[in-house]
């Protein structure tokens, strides 16, 4: 495995992710329990990879999560996410003995923040922390984080892209970036490294290159 700082993952003009550094790479499926609500995750399938490899971006792919060079039929991959760090963008909302970071706009539409009563809620309560960290920690964007004594609540992560499946809703989810990888964008600049962020691999996010869970209403190639 490559070190952290020669993981890279970058964002090509209209194209897909070019990925070098020995990311490891695999499928990851979200868990859910009788009604449906989203509780684990599954490992999936791991997939054969290079030191440099190319995931799809435009959705159009017949070889997902790789590019097969669909996007050039036509996909305006711009970006439109801003640099403003997490800290900055995200509202902290305050519980008890804890509190809880959320920047909506990374919302992947995981739903792991309701599986045992909204995260929101379960903050108020000191006797449900538990429940409150392991459903932010499961949030695969990064859009929850619980804070406690000062010191945000992360999952230990290895470095490695996860492909989601979302079986529940029948829907192919976004890139799962674990572990703290790096994002560059198109035009050279650096995004916030963080330890679990999801790219858009549908082609429709208004927040690309990240996911906005556009997936979820869009039809399934």
């Amino acid at each position: 495995m490559g070190s952290r700082k020669h993981m890279r993952i970058k964002v090509l003009k209209d194209g897909p992710y070019e990925v070098t550094g020995n990311v490891p790479l695999r499928e990851m499926k979200i868990g859910a329990n009788k009604a449906g609500e989203s509780t684990h995750w599954l490992d999936g399938e791991a997939f054969e990879t290079g030191e440099t490899y190319h995931l799809c971006r435009c959705g159009k792919s017949k070889n997902k999560p790789f590019c097969d060079g669909s996007h050039m039929h036509g996909f305006d991959g711009t970006e439109t996410a801003d640099h403003v760090a997490y800290d900055e963008a995200a509202i902290v909302y305050r519980g008890d003995g804890m509190e809880l970071m959320d920047d909506e706009s990374l919302c992947a539409v995981a739903r792991f923040c309701d599986a045992a009563g909204s995260t929101w809620r379960l903050i108020n309560d000191a006797e449900n922390e538990e429940l409150a960290i392991r459903q932010a920690c499961d949030c695969p964007s990064g859009r929850l984080t619980v804070v406690k004594d000062g010191k945000k609540i992360e999952p230990e992560l290895p470095r490695e892209i996860a492909v989601v499946e979302d079986e529940p809703e029948g829907k192919h989810g976004p890139l799962w970036v674990r572990g703290g990888i790096e994002i560059e964008a198109e035009d050279g600049t650096v995004y916030e490294a963080r330890n679990r962020v999801t790219l858009c691999r549908c082609g429709s996010s208004g927040n690309k290159p990240f996911c906005d869970a556009m997936h979820m209403d869009g039809k399934e190639e």
